[in-house]
C-alpha cells in the first residue's frame, strides 16, 4: 500500500485511540459520581457527551473515506470494519456513562438509602473490562480480548444481585421507591456498558485473527 495509505491509517487509529480514552474518562467520572453522589461530576459527564458525539462522526468519515479512497484488503480491512464497529459501541458507552450521570442526580435526592455492597465491585469489574477491551485494542492482544468476553457472565450476576436488592428495599419501605429505582437503573447501564466493552474485545479478536466469535459460548466460559 502506498505512503498515503499507511499515513491515513495511523491517522484513523490515533482517532480511534482517543475517543476509547475520552470514553473511558467519561465512564471513571459517571462511576465516581454514581458511588459518591457527586451532582457535580455528574454534571461534568453531561457537558462531555457532546464532544463524544463530534468524534464519533468525524472517525466514520475517517474511516470510509479510507475504504472509498484505498479499497484496503485483508487485515487492513479487517481493521477498518472493526473500527467502524468499535466506534459506534464507543459512542453508546458515552450515552450509557450519561444515563448513570442522570442516575446519580435522581439519587442525590435520596440521602437515606445506603448503596448496596455489590454495586461498588460491579463499578470496578465493568470499568476493569472497559478498560483491558481498550488496551487490548491497543496491543493486538487476542488473548486479552478473549479474557473481557469471560467476564461478561459475572457483571450480569451482579445485576441480579442489584435488582433483588431494590426489590427488597422497596418492599420494605416505599419511601426508598425512587432511589432504589435509580440504583438498578444504573446497574442496567453498567451491564450495558459491559456488553459493549464485550463487543469492542470481539471486534479486536477477528480484527486480528479474522475469526468471528459472536454468538459462541466457549469464548465467554471461565
Amino acid at each position: 500500500m502506498s505512503v498515503h495509505f499507511q499515513r491515513e491509517l495511523e491517522k484513523l487509529k490515533q482517532s480511534l485511540l482517543s475517543l476509547c480514552n475520552s470514553v473511558l474518562e467519561q465512564v471513571d467520572i459517571a462511576v465516581t459520581s454514581l458511588i459518591n453522589r457527586d451532582a457535580e461530576l455528574a454534571e461534568k459527564v453531561e457537558r462531555e457527551d457532546a464532544c463524544i458525539d463530534r468524534a464519533e462522526i468525524d472517525l466514520e468519515e475517517e474511516c470510509l473515506k479510507i475504504l472509498a479512497l484505498y479499497q484496503p484488503v485483508a487485515r487492513d480491512l479487517r481493521f477498518i470494519v472493526c473500527a467502524l464497529k468499535i466506534n459506534n459501541d464507543l459512542e453508546r458507552i458515552g450515552d450509557l456513562a450519561v444515563n448513570i450521570a442522570h442516575k446519580t442526580l435522581a439519587l442525590c435526592r435520596c440521602s437515606e438509602l445506603e448503596l448496596p455492597p455489590v454495586l461498588s465491585q460491579m463499578c470496578s469489574s465493568v470499568q476493569q473490562m472497559l478498560r483491558d477491551s481498550v488496551e487490548s485494542l491497543v496491543r493486538g492482544d487476542a488473548i486479552l480480548a478473549r479474557s473481557v468476553l469471560r467476564r461478561d457472565a459475572e457483571v450480569d450476576e451482579m445485576k441480579r444481585v442489584v435488582r433483588r436488592w431494590a426489590e427488597d428495599c422497596i418492599r420494605g419501605n416505599l419511601e426508598l421507591l425512587s432511589g432504589a429505582l435509580a440504583i438498578m437503573a444504573a446497574s442496567r447501564n453498567l451491564e450495558r456498558i459491559a456488553d459493549h466493552a464485550t463487543n469492542v474485545a470481539e471486534d479486536v479478536i477477528y480484527a486480528v485473527e479474522g475469526e468471528i466469535v459472536r454468538h459462541r459460548g466457549s469464548d465467554r466460559e471461565g
